[in-house]
């Protein structure tokens, strides 16, 4: 369901319904949907309909309605707005980080480690060679799979003497006489 309204103001299309699915916009965050409620909840206390209908209308309680109502009273729809994450600012800018992205993508051995395997440890050293800011290895961590979309890779563990004509041999030949 598609609802005309001044949301382009706020740079918010709202999709309430997996129906929203099937239009060419592209699919909301949690954050600018929870915003795109909240406009649209103020374009109804604007028609005066009533918290419970608004509730209804846009997918939330009445306590959330109340809440909003009262904000929107005491200050306006930019009330109402997404703010920024409050909290510590992050120790590196984008710059560093794309410094140590392009750091990492040479690979570990072009980093002056033996294997080509990067470790949490192994992260933080390059990111403290490369930016000279020292992290925690929770924070390598949230730079890994937040900042930089990495994500956990395991090495497959295979004996060097494995051999796989050896191995289907086997199963042809002896497999089938032991069982």
């Amino acid at each position: 369901m598609w609802w005309p309204c001044e949301w382009e103001a706020f740079g918010v299309a709202y999709q309430p319904s997996s129906s929203a699915a099937d239009s060419s916009l592209p699919p909301l965050s949690r954050p600018q949907l929870a915003e795109a409620r909240r406009v649209r909840a103020v374009e109804l206390f604007q028609e005066g309909v009533s918290n419970a209908e608004i509730a209804r209308a846009v997918g939330v309680c009445a306590e959330s309605v109340r809440r909003w109502r009262r904000v929107w009273k005491q200050d306006g729809a930019s009330g109402l707005r997404r703010r920024s994450a409050t909290g510590r600012p992050p120790k590196l800018d984008q710059t560093q980080v794309e410094m140590v992205r392009a750091a990492l993508e040479q690979g570990a051995q072009a980093q002056g480690f033996e294997a080509d395997l990067w470790t949490l440890e192994r992260v933080g050293a390059v990111v403290t060679r490369t930016t000279g800011v020292v992290l925690s290895r929770a924070s390598v961590w949230r730079l890994l799979t937040g900042r930089l979309g990495w994500s956990l890779q395991r090495p497959e563990r295979r004996a060097v003497e494995r051999d796989e004509s050896e191995i289907a041999r086997w199963i042809a030949h002896e497999w089938p006489r032991i069982k």
